[in-house]
């Protein structure tokens, strides 16, 4: 499968805006347009966007190209969309662009406590970005909706939380729904406590 290694992290059902301007991004982009137009986005763990000799992470998103327009200097812009999770099994040359051997990698039912988790961890989510905002961090509102799905919430929670890239890497790659809402809600209550410190807002409970 054609790999676009990037500094952030593509979650199912997450939108994913590419500026396409180096050669062979360029030659990616043609070649996904003539085929199935799916590609696997890995997270950068080390290393730049630009010209390669990164470490790439080895779950990631298989991301779908939904809208392409060439530009007239031969860069694209490219809108697309996370579908669903993948597990990179071996990479292959970077020639003429990076590419890996991968498979499918669906998330297993969640247990029948899941929902419940969820709507904690995202009431945990509200009060956390309702914080961000009051100290003048950017990011998304508190009110931001999030999908009905439960599992695309947690996914997209995992997102939108004021987390690292590798915290919201080690969200994608829980092995479970309920590892990761478990770890979403660690993550957030360790977010909202350093919110607080930062504008000596009294915790709750």
């Amino acid at each position: 499968m054609p790999m676009f290694p990037l500094g952030s992290v593509l979650v199912p059902s997450a939108g994913l805006p590419l500026h396409v301007f180096e050669p062979r991004y360029r030659a990616l982009v043609k070649d996904c347009l003539a085929g199935d137009r799916e590609l696997g986005v890995v997270l950068i763990e080390r290393g730049s966007e630009v010209g390669g000799n990164d470490l790439r992470s080895w779950v990631g998103t298989v991301a779908r190209i939904v809208e392409a327009a060439e530009l007239p200097d031969g860069r694209w812009a490219v809108a697309a969309v996370g579908v669903r999770r993948l597990r990179v099994l071996r990479w292959l040359p970077d020639d003429p662009y990076p590419r890996a051997e991968v498979e499918d990698w669906p998330d297993p039912e969640p247990g029948p406590g899941y929902g419940g988790a969820v709507r904690e961890a995202v009431l945990l989510l509200r009060r956390c970005l309702a914080l961000a905002a009051e100290a003048g961090d950017a990011g998304a509102p508190a009110t931001i909706e999030l999908s009905a799905d439960p599992v695309l919430a947690a996914y997209q929670a995992s997102v939108v939380a004021p987390l690292g890239p590798l915290d919201q890497q080690e969200l994608l790659a829980a092995p479970t729904p309920d590892a990761r809402v478990g770890l979403l809600a660690s993550l957030l209550r360790e977010a909202t406590e350093v919110l607080e410190l930062r504008l000596g807002a009294p915790g709750e409970g």
